[in-house]
């Protein structure tokens, strides 16, 4: 069974690019899990991480002091995504191969008992006094609500299409549902376990986290390409947050940050919540799909569903980046910060923005390379690791090096997409996003002088102008032109000698950039005359009969059945 979160339906035409955001290489640990790891949750306290690996069947345990597997759970067939009791004596884990919720006795690492839920579950939550869990049944279209003294399944709530994430109110009044199949968040009563509302909130919805005092809801939606933020006293959204291919949503403890998965970016981007901006991205391994944050809001979670990993990723300074400018928002983590007097980066003082025990938002001051970030408060001055000043990127050239039609060599491509360019320039390192007009590329390799892209698909044929953001800010552009796939209407003279030779004038549009022309597939000398007429040499053909005359161009094949050989008369 493939990942149900990594292969959510996503249309291509509403891919957008994300605004820029700095980039934070994510230092932190790797740790080897089963494969396909998917789902992961924290205990209460911190101290164990639990993994769901859908395809080894198992749920990997994870000591979070020494981010080492010390455990590896048996489960049912595909377990999915995974819960903790509020107590952390149970782990409840959705079997979607099964259709069962397995529940684990986290004191030994062994299944009690699996609950027959209803088709295909994903999701699961568990209200805060732990008394019921929530699991969205994807194929059933329905919400089990399991008793959990019991272990069994008291009420079954119908909800909308394609159910996914589920998450529970703070308060534990209600549940919120993502519905991947039409666009909606069904909103359960779980005193009356019924549907009392469902807000439309964008594509794909698939996952819903709370802020900690439960008035907003978040929700990652894979087709939208953003992060809905609905308000939970009308259930209306309040506003997106453009993101790239997002799935897990995780809301730090504290209130200050959403961290949202994505995808085909491997990349997790950090959402500050005062604002709704995103202020930086982290890199994370292959296919993120899973997050979750420690209680103390220091660590950062990750399961790579491609790599069958996952990264613990250290978040004291977030971003750890930015243009020698100054200017980039800064959220700095710790214990005992109440009272901030100062905050240098190296020997440059930084502007607070807002101040609590834990953290520090602060505003930074100009600078220049790799310099030791300190904080002051009265009882003393303490690290908190380093911050990297980038210069602005500069490109100097695009190069188309692989095409599905050709076109290598050039700085042209097909509307569809497809294939890679090798963007020259400097600075280039690090770079979180490169966008072609509105739409976003996918960065293969890259060093400081020159990045490796997927060349996404077009908004429309045209130019459009290619950047590249980075720590350091956005560059410069350089053109790229979409070419749509290319028309035949007509052939005259419409037939010939099998022997060939005969010239024939080809009529249609998007021919300008044509590569090859073929008579079943025999090729043929050409002159491109115009974006609408090609002179072709008809091939010799070895017998008679109606052929397909097909032309390439960098946008496309076309193909119609314009031309007819015929014999000699005998």
């Amino acid at each position: 069974m493939t990942a149900l979160l990594e292969f959510l339906p996503i249309p291509a035409a509403e891919r957008q690019a994300p605004p820029a955001a700095a980039l934070l290489a994510a230092a932190g640990t790797t740790i080897p899990v089963g494969q396909v790891p998917e789902g992961v949750t924290l205990s209460p306290d911190g101290t164990r991480a639990y993994v769901s690996n859908q395809a080894s069947n198992t749920v990997s345990v994870i000591d979070t002091v020494s981010n080492t597997v010390i455990a590896t759970i048996p489960t049912g067939a595909a377990p999915t995504l995974i819960a903790v009791s509020p107590d952390g004596t149970r782990a409840y884990v959705t079997l979607a191969g099964a259709g069962e919720l397995a529940v684990v006795d986290t004191a030994g690492n062994t299944v009690l008992t699996n609950i027959p839920v209803g088709a295909l579950p994903v999701g699961v939550a568990v209200s805060p006094d732990g008394i019921r869990a929530y699991v969205t049944n994807n194929q059933s279209n329905s919400v089990s609500v399991v008793d959990t003294a019991a272990n069994t399944v008291i009420d079954t709530v119908p909800v909308g299409p394609g159910p996914l994430g589920v998450a529970v109110t703070p308060d534990g009044t209600r549940a919120y549902v993502a519905n991947t199949g039409d666009g909606s968040v069904s909103v359960i009563d779980t005193a009356t376990n019924t549907v009392t509302a469902s807000p439309v909130v964008g594509d794909v919805p698939v996952i819903v986290a709370f802020s900690p005092d439960g008035t907003r809801a978040y929700v990652s939606t894979a087709g939208s390409q953003f992060l809905a933020v609905l308000g939970t006293a009308t259930n209306a959204v309040i506003t997106t947050i453009p993101v790239d291919t997002p799935r897990t949503v995780v809301v730090s403890p504290d209130g200050t940050v959403a961290y949202v998965a994505n995808l085909d970016d491997d990349t997790i981007s950090v959402v500050n919540l005062a604002t709704n901006t995103v202020t930086g991205t982290i890199r994370t391994g292959n296919g993120p799909l899973g997050a979750a944050v420690t209680p103390d809001s220091a660590r950062l979670y990750v399961t790579n569903s491609i790599d069958n990993t996952v990264s613990a990723i250290p978040l004291q300074t977030i971003p750890g980046a930015g243009p020698v400018a100054g200017g980039t928002v800064v959220i700095i983590r710790g214990h005992n910060l109440s009272g901030a007097t100062a905050v240098r980066f190296g020997t440059a003082t930084a502007t607070i923005l807002s101040n609590t025990a834990t953290a520090v938002t602060v505003s930074t001051p100009p600078g220049q390379g790799t310099v030791p970030v300190t904080v002051t408060t009265p009882g003393g001055t303490g690290g908190f690791g380093t911050f990297s000043y980038r210069r602005v990127p500069v490109l100097t050239g695009i190069t188309v090096t692989s095409s599905p039609f050709g076109g290598v060599g050039g700085n042209q491509g097909p509307t569809s997409g497809g294939g890679t360019a090798t963007l020259t320039g400097l600075n280039l390192a690090g770079a979180s996003a490169v966008h072609f007009g509105t739409r976003a590329a996918t960065v293969v390799s890259g060093t400081d002088t020159s990045l490796t892209v997927n060349i996404p698909a077009g908004a429309g044929p045209g130019p459009v102008a290619v950047t590249v953001v980075t720590p350091g800010g956005t560059s410069n552009s350089v053109g790229f032109a979409y070419v749509d796939a290319p028309t035949l209407t007509g052939a005259s003279p419409d037939q010939g000698p099998t022997p060939g030779g005969n010239q024939v004038t080809l009529q249609g549009t998007g021919l300008a950039t044509a590569g090859a022309v073929t008579f079943d597939g025999i090729g043929a000398s050409f002159s491109v005359l115009s974006d609408t007429t090609i002179v072709a040499t008809a091939p010799p053909h070895p017998v008679a009969g109606p052929v397909n005359i097909a032309v390439t161009t960098v946008g496309g094949t076309a193909s119609a059945g314009l031309y007819t050989y015929a014999d000699a008369p005998t």
